[in-house]
């Protein structure tokens, strides 16, 4: 098993968790994950050029300079996890899909509950954006990363208006 190098980057949704090796990014956590990774002795904290790479990505999208991300990517799980992941990738910045339109375009329509599930073990958010996905009725629902936050990148990518608060 290859080395996982990880560094913490700051974020104005709070600290992030980017990890990945040669193969590409394999993580971006929020500060308090739902599924967090599980960490072993192939990890270490350091430098990586595709960390120096996802740092610098991630503060343009942030900072309203970028819309699409280019790097090379390495998510583990299954083939139907990644098929959802890879799908999400499709969704386009400032677009929103419901549960049941990302499972009817996995080719699986009957399949929401599962497409939710692998939706939510995404373990690289905001890259492959999974805060695009919303509920049938447009309401915002579970996000790894809660739902203010859910509700911060939708609004940074103008999906949703700025002054709407869901939370107050």
């Amino acid at each position: 098993m290859s080395v996982l190098f990880y560094r913490y980057i700051d974020s104005p949704v709070g600290p992030l968790l980017v990890a990945g090796d040669d193969e590409g990014l394999q993580l971006i956590e929020f500060h308090a994950p739902r599924h967090p990774m599980r960490r072993g002795e192939h990890w270490r904290e350091g430098d990586h050029p595709v960390l120096r790479q996802a740092q610098m990505q991630l503060g343009e999208y942030f900072s309203g300079k970028r819309r699409h991300f280019a790097l090379p990517l390495a998510p583990q799980g299954t083939d139907f996890q990644r098929e959802v992941w890879w799908e999400l990738a499709s969704i386009p910045f400032g677009g929103t899909v419901s549960y049941a339109e990302l499972a009817q375009r996995v080719g699986r329509p009957t399949a929401t509950r599962a497409v939710g599930a692998a939706n939510g073990r995404n373990p690289l958010p905001i890259v492959l954006p999974c805060h695009r996905v919303i509920g049938a009725d447009g309401s915002l629902t579970g996000f790894g990363g809660g739902l203010p936050t859910k509700q911060f990148l939708l609004q940074l990518e103008g999906a949703l208006p700025r002054e709407v608060d869901l939370f107050a």
